[in-house]
């Protein structure tokens, strides 16, 4: 089984950030989990392959041929796999992925996690998606999600699909444990009102 990964290419702003990176990496070695994720060796990127590695666990990394050019490659990796575009990375690493997982990150971590939490939404995929919330570091965009659910954009069904923890083991836990069911999303008709 393979967690996917996505985390950010800098380091953030707190140690708690690197840390909760590695412990995440070694406690998915520990339970026989491969890692998928963007093959960088930048950041929290390069913390999360670093971890594995040295714990003696697989790393897969997908990335566009373009950052290889910029030198942003991690070339230690049990297999790097370039690509020709950021769709194609994505699509690559959701092949390979039976879980996703979002560590601290900027714009294109929210990006990744929030475009398979969709997928799920639209039921696309079955497979669990999850958020390590260290430190309340998505305390902000899980109210966003909780307001979008308020205002009805966003069903109770299908926010409770998303995992949130700040604990890694007791994360794990929960995604390795979850089974979604289809959960269609239902489309409002244009109603007189609304057509105004």
């Amino acid at each position: 089984m393979r967690i996917c990964v996505y985390s950010g290419s800098s380091f953030g702003a707190s140690p708690d950030y690197n840390a909760a990176t590695r412990a995440f990496a070694t406690a998915c070695v520990r339970r026989g989990l491969g890692i998928v994720y963007g093959g960088g060796s930048v950041g929290l990127m390069g913390v999360l392959a670093d971890s594995v590695l040295a714990a003696g666990g697989e790393v897969i990394g997908v990335i566009p041929h373009d950052m290889i050019a910029r030198e942003w490659a991690h070339h230690g990796l049990t297999r790097l796999i370039p690509v020709e575009s950021m769709h194609e990375r994505k699509h690559l690493m959701a092949q390979f992925a039976d879980v996703f997982v979002a560590l601290p990150g900027g714009i294109g971590t929210l990006e990744e996690v929030i475009e398979v939490f969709t997928w799920l939404q639209l039921g696309l995929h079955l497979k669990p998606v999850g958020l390590l919330n260290v430190g309340g570091f998505y305390d902000k965009l899980l109210a966003f999600l909780e307001h979008a659910r308020d205002e009805q954009f966003l069903s109770a069904r299908h926010y409770a699909m998303l995992t949130v923890d700040s604990d890694v083991e007791s994360l794990l836990d929960r995604l390795l444990s979850t089974r979604h069911t289809p959960a269609p999303k239902l489309v409002q008709p244009v109603s007189e009102k609304s057509a105004g």
